[in-house]
């Protein structure tokens, strides 16, 4: 480790680059793992959705469409409407249209998004940003919905 602060100390800004770790797994290693492997490395909510969904066909229906565009089998994005599907290996490097209502929000999936949900990164609200009120208006009419 001290040699590694050693090479870092003349070049503050370049960070050497690390290979990617999952509970100790390259990436490589977890796309080749079964999703019963996979669910054992993640935390306990993922994992029971991970194995309660192998159960569930709309669940299968969305990991199959992972796996076909994985391999090469596909080449239509995967596009669905089940937000709390866990990220997997297999779906790195894919983007998925994840719908918010009243829309597919592209998501691009990076391995730091393993374990989490797809839901997590399509958010559904707009942020709050606060305006001026207008004449005759109460002051709790300054809180409006940005139009983006």
């Amino acid at each position: 480790m001290l040699l590694h602060q050693e090479e870092q100390e003349g070049r503050r800004g370049d960070l050497l680059p690390r290979d990617f770790r999952f509970r100790g797994k390259t990436l490589a290693e977890l796309k080749k793992m079964s999703l019963e492997e996979f669910a054992k490395l993640c935390k306990s909510r993922v994992r029971r959705a991970i194995l309660r969904g192998l159960k569930n066909e709309r669940f299968m229906k969305v990991i199959r469409k992972v796996f076909a565009v994985a391999e090469g089998k596909s080449k239509k994005m995967v596009r669905t409407h089940l937000r709390s599907i866990p990220i997997i290996p297999q779906m790195v490097g894919q983007k998925i249209g994840v719908y918010k209502g009243n829309e597919f929000v592209i998501v691009e999936i990076t391995p730091n998004m393993l374990g989490h949900r797809l839901g997590e990164f399509a958010l559904t609200r707009k942020r709050l940003v606060h305006g001026k009120a207008g004449i005759g208006a109460t002051k709790s009419s300054t809180a409006i919905a940005s139009r983006k």
